[in-house]
């Protein structure tokens, strides 16, 4: 039997708007709600947000963020401040290597013409090798192997958990709507899945139940007929779900940096009236790593390195059970109900990292990373249609196979150790130049705005390019024996490079020009909002003499990417001429993630949760995981039951 929800929907509503003759009556207009008569404006019954599948509310508040204690490593990134986190939902657990197969299985079986988003969502088991360790069996058994299927999943890069997310929002909505007898099931969305943008838009119309649908009070739509003050049930108008029915739960997400630390700490537990009666170091009490409970006095209270070469203790007595990771339900949780918010898995958070940031971001819910976007329009002012085709990253495949080809031909071979008979040879190089091609025709698309052109381009060189090729080796005879190994590399390394699938509406960063008389922003990338900007390069355009163009262009609002400090490639511009060698400004970029907590592999020292790191966001290592985290929509406290 179907359960059902808070929410009043569907035949309900019809048979409450039908039969009721009271309505409540708006308190600044007089007129009644959802009466048809006076042009049906809706307020639909509303409790509280539901909770989601696997989530535990975190209650918000105020709290000292950063390194309270001593910082060892000195890199003085990380400068104690109080700030304020709105109330969040966040994860019970890291997510396991059975929640990533399901994602993969529900990936490949969806996209059948799109391999390679297949290819995208595969992690890096080879993150687990070692030049001088004997890891192999994790490479081979840990993602898929169901001893650890209730692991948590690594290898994961920052892009990948994101992706992660937003296919967990859709799946989640779309069984609300099905549960709640608005959407029939569908199990064959090949190539065209179920999105809630797309579904908030209209553009969504596969499996609509007609029985089930909201009922549209609005007498314009042929509902209700003013001249005989009835309905007509026959042609009874009806709509899909809007946010304003407060049925479809907001985005998953990864948490900020600062909502992970509050979390992790769990000073709900230290609290009384409105004093902090004691600070943690880790997410217990007490300055020590062992359990002081009698019944298990001794035992770790997470999974860490003791010290050089202990990760697991004695055998007869194994201190934390664990040699790498462990299952994601192990030890403790902390006064909120979150499991491994220190050691097993590092995980990622969804802050750019910057050395400065804890003098720079706000106060109140801090966060470094916004580039805010806004829905494609046409050209009569509508949501441009849904992407039915996949959408590519174009500069990045581009920077991609020059670096490809770099390694391939052994120009990189001081560092790699490239000999000759690894050089690339005829045929090879033929690939990679029709490759070029089609790349450097996208992105002459690209800058003619011909998105959607631009990736079909690409989308060739998986569907044409890579095939003739393949077919060419195997029937040339003066190839016999060769084996085709460069273009299955070339397609898992440009797959990567995927930055939207088919089903989800198109979006396009916020202009200047749309928001002229704003004072709280103006453009749509701020994530080098008063550190890492173009002012903040040591190769700065502060010489007048130099380059006075590139300081109006950076006060239009625009950025240089020769210029700026946070970058990720070398200075090209500068080549020559005040950076001879061309080398990058720093080691940290915009694509620098922040993640946060202990792994397995690491020390006691970063079992508080205040300690931060960064890696790039398409790596991923062994050590780092994830959870997910959801904005609470409305009063900071409560919390509902996901049925």
């Amino acid at each position: 039997m179907m359960k059902k929800s808070i929410y009043i929907i569907g035949v309900f509503v019809i048979a409450l708007i039908t039969s009721c003759t009271e309505y409540e009556t708006s308190s600044i207009t007089g007129w009644d709600y959802n009466n048809p008569k006076n042009g049906g404006f809706q307020k639909v019954p509303y409790a509280e947000q539901e909770t989601g599948p696997g989530l535990i509310l975190v209650e918000g508040g105020t709290f000292t963020m950063g390194r309270i204690e001593q910082d060892v490593t000195f890199e003085n990134h990380n400068v104690p401040r109080r700030v304020t986190v709105s109330s969040f939902y966040m994860d019970e657990t890291e997510i396991s290597n059975f929640h990533w197969c399901e994602y993969l299985y529900w990936v490949g079986r969806t996209y059948i013409d799109f391999p390679m988003i297949y290819k995208k969502a595969l992690p890096d088991t080879l993150c687990w090798r070692e030049k001088l360790g004997f890891n192999e069996k994790y490479v081979e058994y840990y993602l898929r192997h169901p001893a650890y299927r209730d692991y948590p999943v690594v290898g994961v890069s920052w892009n990948q958990a994101n992706d992660f997310a937003a296919w967990r929002t859709d799946r989640v909505n779309e069984y609300i709507l099905i549960r709640e007898g608005i959407l029939l099931m569908n199990p064959n969305q090949q190539n065209e899945p179920f999105t809630t943008d797309a579904y908030f838009a209209g553009q969504y119309e596969q499996g609509l139940n007609p029985q089930g649908q909201i009922a549209d009070l609005d007498p314009s739509k042929g509902g209700y007929d003013p001249t005989t003050g009835k309905f007509k049930p026959r042609d009874m108008a009806t709509r899909t779900v809007k946010m304003s029915d407060g049925i479809l739960l907001p985005r998953y997400r990864l948490p900020t940096e600062a909502e992970w630390e509050f979390a992790a700490y769990g000073l709900i537990g230290n609290t009384i009236d409105e004093r902090i009666i004691e600070k943690r170091l880790y997410p217990w009490d007490g300055h020590w790593v062992r359990n002081p409970q009698e019944n298990f006095q001794g035992d770790m209270l997470a999974n860490f390195v003791r010290g050089r070469g202990d990760y697991m203790g004695v055998a007869g007595h194994l201190n934390d059970n664990a040699d790498i990771t462990a299952p994601i339900y192990s030890y403790w949780p902390n006064d909120y109900g979150l499991y491994n918010m220190a050691g097993n898995v590092s995980e990622w958070v969804s802050d750019v990292y910057r050395p400065l940031s804890s003098e720079d971001v706000d106060e109140f819910r801090p966060y470094r990373g916004n580039v805010f976007k806004t829905k494609t329009l046409n050209a009569s002012g509508s949501i441009d249609e849904k992407y039915d085709a996949t959408i590519y990253d174009i500069y990045g495949i581009e920077q991609y196979l020059v670096e490809f080809r770099a390694e391939r031909q052994g120009k990189a071979e001081r560092k790699y150790g490239y000999s000759p008979k690894n050089m690339l040879d005829s045929v090879e190089t033929e690939l990679l130049n029709t490759v070029d091609q089609y790349v450097q025709d996208a992105k002459k698309l690209l800058e003619d705005k011909q998105i959607i052109e631009a990736s079909v381009k690409i989308q060739e060189i998986f569907d044409n390019v890579f095939e003739d090729f393949e077919m060419q080796v195997e029937q040339d005879v003066s190839l016999a024996g060769y084996s085709i190994q460069i273009s299955p590399m070339l397609r898992v390394g440009m797959a990567n490079y995927i930055v939207n699938t088919p089903g989800n509406v198109k979006m396009r960063n916020v202009t200047a020009e749309e928001n002229m008389k704003r004072s709280n922003y103006r453009i749509a990338d701020n994530i080098d909002y008063l550190d890492g900007d173009l002012k903040s390069s040591k190769f700065h355009p502060g010489d007048p003499d130099y380059n006075e163009p590139y300081i109006n262009e950076f006060n239009a609002g625009t950025k240089n990417e020769d210029f700026a400090m946070y970058q990720r490639g070398p200075e090209k511009a500068l080549g020559g001429i005040k950076n001879p060698a061309g080398a990058p400004t720093s080691l940290i970029s915009d694509k620098s993630r922040v993640f946060k907590g202990a792994s397995w592999r690491d020390r006691a020292y970063y079992l508080n949760p205040g300690t931060r790191r960064y890696l790039e966001e398409d790596r991923s290592l062994s050590t780092i995981g994830f959870r997910c985290a959801m904005d609470r929509i409305g009063s900071p406290t409560g919390i509902g039951v996901f049925k």
